[in-house]
């Protein structure tokens, strides 16, 4: 029991915390366009690199400049332009094209992929799902909620003593 809860409140301090820390995130996987390095329901970590350091062959995360602007984990391609707004070309290892676009990365960092984590990703898309955020939103609380009422409202059993122990004696009237 004791090691159960110490591995979950080491998972809340690693995938929960220290990411907001800047130090790294996390993202989970969801295409394939990435295959063999990673595909998806893995979990990568990604840390700040300098723009200006940005090479041909890493693998970078960034919001893609069209559509809806969703983050992209690819590998650059080509660096266009370099210092410390770089512009730069990037494509998937499982695509056979290039990425139709080119992206100016913006501000001092951007986030390459330095550890990948098999399937560790499963467990926060099933976190995720529109099934689990119901239960944890409506479930979880009405059960917590009749928990008390039970308490409250139970029939105590024999030996069970029904009075407070931190209230104060009840006085007598004598007679």
């Amino acid at each position: 029991m004791r090691a159960g809860l110490a591995f979950a409140v080491l998972v809340l301090i690693l995938l929960g915390l220290l990411p907001h820390t800047g130090w790294y995130r996390t993202e989970t996987v969801l295409s394939g366009s990435m295959r063999p390095m990673f595909g998806p329901g893995d979990l990568v970590v990604v840390t700040p690199e300098p723009t200006r350091d940005i090479r041909v062959g890493q693998v970078i995360s960034l919001h893609i400049p069209v559509g809806d602007h969703h983050v992209q984990t690819h590998r650059v391609v080509a660096v266009l332009r370099g210092g410390d707004n770089p512009i730069v070309r990037t494509k998937g290892d499982a695509n056979n094209a290039r990425d139709p676009w080119v992206s100016k990365l913006q501000g001092t960092t951007a986030w390459r992929v330095r550890l990948v984590v098999p399937k560790a990703g499963l467990a926060i898309a099933w976190l995720r799902s529109p099934i689990v955020r119901t239960i944890s939103i409506f479930a979880a609380p009405l059960l917590l909620a009749l928990f008390g009422l039970w308490r409250i409202w139970r029939v105590p059993s024999d030996g069970e003593n029904n009075e407070d122990q931190d209230a104060p004696p009840r006085a007598t009237q004598l007679g």
